[in-house]
């Protein structure tokens, strides 16, 4: 069977994360959505997204397709259900989609005469930004037990103190000379090739994702994720960093996501904490407002390819787009359009040709090409996001 992942009505929702990516590559617990799903399925998928992105991420066809909406996270008993779907089935939890069977010979797709399957069980959905890091914990327990089932742990090293070893997990090549890891409140995976420095202390659930570092002495609260090849230092809380991005050096980073390619300067800061306690409101690009997250912690949101000088202090739920580059003293404002330049005195626009420059250096130190379809990417959200850049 086909299995294709559509980014489905979450989409907007989830700027400024999916301005460079479709639904299904946001990194949430230990996996991406999409290597979730083709775990659980035994087999590659495709995406249905924006039309600028899929170039980059192309959709196959076959004659036969099952669709999925890639904001629900696999379980064993959805997976089983979208398995067994046949042709003008659908898979509906309340009025939403999960997934469809259809054939490359229908031109449009009218749910009234599918047969509509009810999934009654429990599955986590990302719907907004603020999920990302919300529902770590128990994204984070999922994948631990998928991907660690029927295996057998690299062994923890002498020096290392280690609290329910029982539920920490570490893949070959990983080094841990001397840290702390604490898993009472649940699991810890390292990946391969990993490295957490030494007086690193780290209390779960955590996942350090394939080739990333925790630096000397680092400060880790559970749930947090550090994706592949990412480096983190300082204090962070209930956070989730994406692949290749740095916040090296000290500094608290608290219930937040970074997207790819991010640099926190030295001594960055960010809010997690309105001094009311009052509800955080977070910047919504679909509404063009700002939104109720129901939450009373929320920090950072940071689109990929931005970044930040040293002792850059960023307000309780603060939105940053892509390629944003801020610095100076004083907090910014709680939401930077993507290519801004700036700071607390005013932002002007990031240029493109400066801003691949950069990308283009960035990328090239860990040895990845910024091709000709990120450029292409790039200036599609450059143009989009006009509209909230002031001069």
């Amino acid at each position: 069977m086909n299995y294709i992942l559509f980014d489905g009505p979450c989409r907007d929702n989830l700027l400024p994360f999916t301005y460079t990516r479709p639904v299904a590559d946001i990194r949430i617990g230990i996996l991406t959505i999409r290597e979730k799903w083709e775990n659980y399925l035994g087999i590659t998928t495709t995406t249905v997204t924006e039309d600028y992105l899929s170039e980059k991420y192309p959709m196959v066809e076959l004659e036969e397709n099952v669709m999925i909406n890639a904001s629900y996270l696999p379980t064993f008993e959805l997976v089983e259900m979208v398995r067994n779907l046949k042709v003008n089935q659908a898979i509906f939890k309340d009025e939403d989609v999960i997934a469809f069977f259809t054939k490359a010979s229908q031109e449009a797709i009218d749910f009234t005469s599918y047969e509509a399957l009810e999934f009654n069980g429990d599955c986590i959905q990302v719907e907004h930004t603020w999920d990302i890091f919300a529902k770590n914990g128990a994204a984070i327990q999922e994948d631990f037990d998928l991907i660690t089932k029927n295996r057998k742990s690299e062994p923890i090293p002498e020096m290392t103190v280690a609290f329910h070893p029982e539920n920490i997990f570490i893949e070959p090549g990983a080094k841990l000379p001397l840290c702390t890891l604490n898993a009472s409140n649940g699991p810890i995976y390292i990946g391969k090739d990993a490295e957490i420095m030494e007086c690193s202390v780290i209390r779960g659930p955590f996942a350090l994702c394939s080739n990333a570092t925790v630096k000397l002495s680092a400060k880790i609260y559970g749930p947090t994720t550090v994706g592949p090849h990412s480096k983190v230092g300082g204090e962070v809380s209930n956070s989730v960093i994406f692949g290749y991005s740095n916040k090296g050096h000290d500094g608290f980073l608290g219930n937040s996501v970074l997207g790819e390619w991010c640099n926190l300067g030295a001594d960055t800061n960010n809010s997690n904490l309105k001094n009311n306690y009052a509800e955080v409101r977070l910047w919504n690009y679909r509404t063009e407002g700002f939104a109720k997250t129901g939450l009373q912690f929320c920090g950072l949101m940071m689109g990929d390819h931005s970044k930040c000088g040293i002792n850059t202090m960023f307000n309780t739920g603060t939105v940053v787009g892509v390629n944003a580059n801020i610095y100076g003293g004083g907090f910014p404002r709680n939401f930077v359009p993507s290519f801004s330049w700036g700071g607390s005195s005013g932002f002007t626009t990031y240029l493109t040709k400066k801003a691949f420059e950069v990308a283009k250096v960035v990328m090239g130190r860990r040895k990845i090409e910024f091709t000709e379809q990120d450029k292409t990417i790039l200036e599609h959200v450059f143009e989009e996001s006009k509209k909230y850049r002031r001069e």
